[in-house]
């Protein structure tokens, strides 16, 4: 059973890198491109605005898995600023200041600093066919 699970390990990875940038993507695309429409979106030029525009950017670069540790990084990065600036001084817990949301990106795309994007991503791709080469 835990050898089954264990084959399915790298496939996860990519399954988890998805879905986590799909969702700030989508963060991005609220901000800049206005859609889904929101109640209200920040001026141009703003901290959220510059924010929004990273997160549609490197969200996107990490989505299709392309230089997926680096631009990771720097979203990891601007998920523990987002969480310092706009969070962490309403209340010390997470639950009540609003910042889990923050705390699982940073996280979650600090650990694919480490991991990388997995095998069904352009960098597994471009992996792939240097060793082919």
């Amino acid at each position: 059973m835990l050898s089954s699970i264990h084959l399915l390990q790298p496939h996860l990875l990519s399954l988890l890198r998805i879905i986590s940038s799909l969702v700030l993507f989508s963060y991005g695309t609220q901000k800049i491109l206005h859609f889904p429409a929101a109640a209200s979106v920040p001026p141009m030029g703003s901290l959220s605005w510059i924010a929004g525009l990273i997160e549609l950017i490197l969200g996107f670069l990490v989505l299709i898995g392309f230089q997926t540790r680096i631009a990771a990084f720097v979203l990891s990065g601007l998920m523990a600023f987002a969480y310092f600036i706009g969070h962490a001084g309403k209340s010390f817990y997470p639950a009540q200041n609003g910042g889990v949301a923050a705390i699982l990106f940073c996280f979650v795309f600090l650990y694919l600093v480490a991991a990388g994007a997995g095998p069904l991503s352009v960098d597994g791709l471009m992996k792939r066919n240097r060793a082919a080469a």
